[in-house]
């Protein structure tokens, strides 16, 4: 049994992992949690006695196989509870993430359990995120950023980079969710942002828009 601090660090690291190769740094934790490079680097250590972590200092910090583990099924069990939130109690994608951050914790096995044969066992979370599977495996899927295409090409929204409720929202606005096709219209190399159409509507977005949107191409 980890503490909920414990967890919520372990979590952070393999987000961390996930974005860079080799150690996570120190200061990139702390920045992602929140918090001074001192607390950081005590939970860090606190962690490397239980063997979830190897930690070398000025280098950096890795999960070992126990704690990668541990992190996919804090990972599935968060994105379970998102599914369950937005498909079975109606709540929206830019209402679930903070709720499942606390019911993430919860520890009963066997609730996670009926809970994926409830929903079906889902692959995927209301924001395209893959979930893993009882055993750690995630689907892979080819995507890529919208930012990386170009003028007439379109892709299919698959997924969003950036989760926060404000930038859902916005989203919502413009009529994206998962599943939108959308067409890149014109795209303005000086600085990245484009025209795009989507159903009917076409519009403008910046360069941090388009860099925070999965979409499939083929």
């Amino acid at each position: 049994m980890y503490s909920l601090a414990e967890e919520n660090y372990i979590k952070a690291i393999f987000h961390l992992q996930q974005t860079k190769t080799g150690a996570v740094s120190t200061n990139a934790i702390a920045e992602s949690m929140d918090t001074k490079a001192s607390s950081a680097t005590d939970m860090v250590q606190k962690l490397a006695d239980k063997k979830v972590l190897s930690y070398i200092k000025y280098k950096g910090s890795k999960l070992t196989e126990k704690g990668k583990k541990i992190a996919t099924r804090i990972v599935r069990k968060h994105r379970l509870w998102e599914v369950f939130l937005v498909d079975k109690l109606g709540f929206h994608w830019d209402e679930v993430h903070e709720i499942a951050e606390q019911l993430e914790h919860i520890h009963s096995n066997e609730l996670i359990k009926r809970l994926d044969a409830f929903l079906g066992s889902p692959a995927f979370d209301p924001h395209g995120d893959p979930i893993p599977d009882e055993h750690g495996n995630f689907m892979k899927t080819e995507k890529k950023l919208l930012s990386q295409l170009n003028k007439s090409q379109y892709g299919v929204c698959v997924g969003v980079k950036e989760s926060s409720a404000e930038y859902l929202q916005y989203l919502d606005k413009k009529k994206i969710s998962i599943g939108t096709k959308i067409n890149v219209l014109g795209k303005e190399f000086f600085d990245g942002s484009m025209v795009i159409q989507v159903g009917r509507d076409q519009f403008f977005i910046s360069k941090q828009i388009a860099e925070n949107l999965y979409v499939q191409t083929n």
